[in-house]
C-alpha cells in the first residue's frame, strides 16, 4: 500500500518552477518573459546571419561582375595584340554596346573586322578612317543606320550586316567602288536600295527577309551576278530586269508574284540561268508552261554542265 501511495504522490506532484540565472526561483510570469527574451535574441541572431549572408552574396556578385569585366578587357587586349600582327580582328559575342575605342589605333592596319553578335547600335565617326578595310562583318547587332560618309571605305570588298534594323543606305554608299559581296538580309528595307545601282564590282547582293515590295524601273543598271530577294513582298518585276548585264542567279522564293510577272522577254532574253521562284502566287506546273520557259531551261542546263 505504501508503495502504491508513493507512486501516486510522485505522479501527481506539480512541476517545480524554474530558477533565474541568479538562483532566485522564477514565477510563471517571469519564466514567460525569459522565454520571450530568448526567442527575441534568436530572431536577432537569425537576422544578423541573414544580413551577413545577403551582404556576402552582393560582394560575390560584384566580384563576379568585376571579374567578367577584367576578363573581357583581357580578351580585348589579346585580340588587339593579335590584330596588330595579322590585320584581322575578331570580336564576336563579347557583349560590347559600342565599338571599342582601342580599334581606332589600328585604323591603318586592319583589313578584316568582325563585330557580330554584340549590342552595337551605331558606329563611331572614326570607323570610316579604316582605309585598308576589305572585310567588315557586323551581323546580329542592333544597327539602325550606317555613317553618312561610309563611302570613304574605298577598299571594302565584303560587307555583311545581316540581322540588324537598317531601313536605308546613306547616299555615299554608292562610292564603295570595290564592293563585291553585300549581305543585308533580315533588316527592314521596304524599297530596293538605289545606291546599289552604281556599284560596278558586285558579285552577290543578299536582301532576303526584308519587306521590299518593288524593284526600281532602272534595275538594268545593277551589275551583280547573284541577287537574293527571298522572303520579301515583291509583286511585280520591271521589264528592265531582263537587261541586267551580269545577272545569272535570281532568287525570288516566298514573294507575292503571279506567274505572269515572268514575261517571255525575261525568260527568253535575260542571262539568268538559275531562277528560284517557289512559294509565290502560282504552282510550278503553271510556271513550266510559260512562254520562254524552254529557253530558260537551255541556259540552266548549259550552266549545270559547266559545273559537272
Amino acid at each position: 500500500m505504501l508503495s502504491c501511495f508513493s507512486c501516486t504522490c510522485t505522479s501527481n506532484r506539480e512541476e517545480e518552477p524554474s530558477s533565474t540565472p541568479g538562483g532566485v526561483t522564477a514565477g510563471p510570469e517571469q519564466a514567460q518573459v525569459q522565454t520571450q527574451q530568448r526567442q527575441g535574441q534568436e530572431f536577432v541572431n537569425r537576422g544578423t546571419c541573414d544580413s551577413t549572408e545577403i551582404q556576402g552574396r552582393r560582394r560575390n556578385s560584384n566580384n563576379s561582375a568585376s571579374l567578367r569585366k577584367i576578363m573581357g578587357n583581357s580578351n580585348l587586349k589579346q585580340h588587339i595584340e593579335t590584330a596588330k600582327k595579322t590585320g584581322a580582328c575578331q570580336l564576336r559575342n563579347l557583349k560590347f554596346k559600342e565599338v571599342p575605342e582601342e580599334l581606332q589605333a589600328l585604323s591603318k592596319t586592319l583589313r578584316s573586322v568582325d563585330l557580330s553578335d554584340n549590342s552595337i547600335n551605331q558606329f563611331p565617326p572614326w570607323i570610316v578612317s579604316f582605309g585598308n578595310l576589305k572585310n567588315f562583318t557586323v551581323n546580329n547587332c542592333k544597327l539602325s543606320s550606317l555613317p553618312d560618309d561610309i563611302g570613304q571605305l574605298k577598299k571594302l570588298e565584303v560587307l555583311s550586316l545581316s540581322g540588324n534594323v537598317i531601313s536605308r543606305l546613306p547616299r555615299s554608299f554608292s562610292n564603295l567602288s570595290h564592293l563585291k559581296n553585300l549581305t543585308l538580309s533580315k533588316n527592314r528595307f521596304k524599297s530596293f536600295p538605289a545606291e546599289l545601282l552604281s556599284l560596278q564590282q558586285l558579285d552577290l547582293v543578299d536582301l532576303s527577309q526584308n519587306a521590299i515590295t518593288d524593284l526600281p524601273a532602272d534595275i538594268s543598271r545593277l551589275q551583280t551576278v547573284e541577287l537574293n530577294l527571298n522572303q520579301n513582298q515583291v509583286s511585280l518585276l520591271p521589264e528592265s530586269l531582263s537587261l541586267c548585264p551580269r545577272l545569272k542567279v535570281l532568287r525570288l522564293e516566298e514573294n507575292c508574284l503571279e506567274a505572269s510577272s515572268f514575261t517571255p522577254a525575261f525568260l527568253k532574253n535575260s542571262k539568268v540561268s538559275l531562277l528560284v521562284v517557289e512559294g509565290n502566287m502560282f504552282d510550278m506546273k503553271t510556271f513550266h508552261n510559260l512562254e520562254g520557259y524552254d529557253e530558260y531551261m537551255e541556259r540552266y542546263t548549259a550552266t549545270k554542265k559547266k559545273f559537272n
